[in-house]
C-alpha cells in the first residue's frame, strides 16, 4: 500500500479535503503541492518523498472536485469552483493543520491558484514555486472572449465552457482519457511554432476523438499510474475539475481590485517545450514578483513532474534549502 492509498481528511471550507503528507512538522517551513488538470495529489508522487527527505514537511491535497476530495457536480454548483473557493480550501487546510505560513508550489491550474493566493493573502505565504505556470497579470478583457476570438470555439478551454459536454466525453473511459492527456509530445517548441496557424488552435477534444493509434507522443503513465488515475476519475467524473475552467470569466470579473504584486520569494521553473505555458510567458515577471529566481528545464513538455522529476526536484530542493533552511 502506497502513501496515496491512505489519505488524511481535513475539514475545510465546507468540504472534506484528502491530503497526503510526509516529513516532520519541525522540518522547516511546510511545503504545499497544488496540482492542475487533470491531475491529483498523486501527480506529485515523485516530488513529495524527495522534499520530505530533504527536510521539509510536505503536503499534497486532492483539490476540490478531484480524487478522494471530490465535490458537487450539478450545474448550479459551478460557482463553488471559483478561485475564491479554491483559495479558501487551502487556507482552511492550513488552519486545520495549525500552519501559519507555507511555501506553495503549483503546476498548471495549481499554479494559477498559488499565485492568486500569494496576491490575496500574503500573510499566509512564505514563498511561491511556479511549475510551468508563471504569474499572469490581469488581462484587459474577459479571457474566454479573448481565447474565443483568437483560437475559436473548439479551443479546449472555450469548449469546456459548455456544461456537461466534455465531461460526458471524458467520463466514458477514464483510462483512455488519462492516456490522452498524459503524453510526452515528440514536438519541440520550435516544431510547434513551425506548424501552419490552423494547426495551433489547441482543439484537443478533436484530437481526443481520433483513434488512439493516431495520437502523437508516448504515454507518461505506467500501468500502476494509469490504474490509479482511472479509478480516481471513475469515482468523481470530470465535471468538478472542468468546473475550474468554467469560472475563468467569473474569476476575471472579481479580480479587478486584487493587487498585482507578490512580495514573497518566488521560484519560477519553466519547461522548454511546453507549448501552452511557454517559457517566454515568464518574461517580465520580476515587475510583479521582485524576489524572483527563474530556471528552464530542457527536453521537457507540460507534465514536468513526470517528464523530468529529478531536474524538478533538484531545482526545488536547492531553492528551498537556500531560502528556507530546515530547523
Amino acid at each position: 500500500m502506497s502513501l496515496f492509498d491512505t489519505p488524511t481528511y481535513i475539514d475545510t471550507n465546507g468540504i472534506k479535503m484528502a491530503i497526503y503528507e510526509q516529513g516532520e512538522n519541525e522540518a522547516g517551513v511546510p511545503v504545499i503541492l497544488c496540482h492542475g488538470f487533470p491531475e491529483l495529489a498523486y501527480s506529485w508522487r515523485k516530488q513529495l518523498p524527495a522534499l520530505a527527505q530533504a527536510g521539509f514537511h510536505t503536503i499534497a491535497p486532492d483539490q476540490r472536485g478531484y480524487g478522494n476530495t471530490g465535490g458537487p457536480t450539478d450545474e448550479a454548483s459551478v460557482p463553488l469552483y471559483d478561485v475564491e473557493h479554491l483559495i479558501a480550501d487551502l487556507l482552511g487546510m492550513l488552519d486545520a493543520k495549525g500552519i501559519k505560513k507555507a511555501v506553495f508550489v503549483g503546476h498548471d491550474w495549481g499554479g494559477l491558484i498559488v499565485w492568486q493566493l500569494a496576491q490575496r493573502h500574503p500573510d499566509r505565504v512564505a514563498g511561491v514555486i511556479g511549475v510551468n505556470t508563471p504569474f499572469m497579470a490581469r488581462l484587459p478583457m474577459d479571457p474566454i472572449a479573448l481565447m474565443r476570438q483568437f483560437r475559436g470555439d473548439d479551443m479546449y478551454i472555450v469548449y469546456f465552457q459548455k456544461f456537461g459536454v466534455a465531461d460526458a466525453l471524458f467520463n466514458k473511459d477514464p483510462a483512455r482519457t488519462m492516456r490522452f492527456w498524459f503524453r510526452k509530445s515528440p514536438m519541440t517548441l520550435a516544431d510547434f511554432d513551425a506548424l501552419p496557424e490552423d494547426q495551433k488552435n489547441f482543439e484537443l477534444v478533436k484530437g481526443f476523438n481520433t483513434p488512439e493509434a493516431d495520437w502523437q507522443g508516448t504515454s507518461l503513465l505506467n500501468a500502476e499510474d494509469e490504474a490509479y488515475y482511472a479509478n480516481a476519475f471513475a469515482k468523481t467524473g470530470f465535471t468538478g475539475p472542468i468546473n475550474w475552467y468554467r469560472n475563468w470569466t467569473r474569476n476575471w470579473e472579481r479580480s479587478e481590485d486584487v493587487p498585482e504584486h507578490v512580495a514573497a520569494p518566488c521560484l519560477m521553473i519553466c519547461a522548454a517545450n511546453d507549448v501552452v505555458l511557454r517559457p517566454e510567458h515568464a518574461e517580465g515577471m520580476e515587475q510583479y514578483c521582485p524576489d524572483l529566481e527563474t530556471h528552464i528545464i530542457p527536453d521537457c513538455g507540460h507534465w514536468t513532474q513526470s517528464e523530468q522529476p529529478e531536474a524538478l526536484n533538484a531545482l526545488m530542493i536547492d531553492w528551498l534549502q537556500r531560502r528556507f533552511p530546515a530547523k
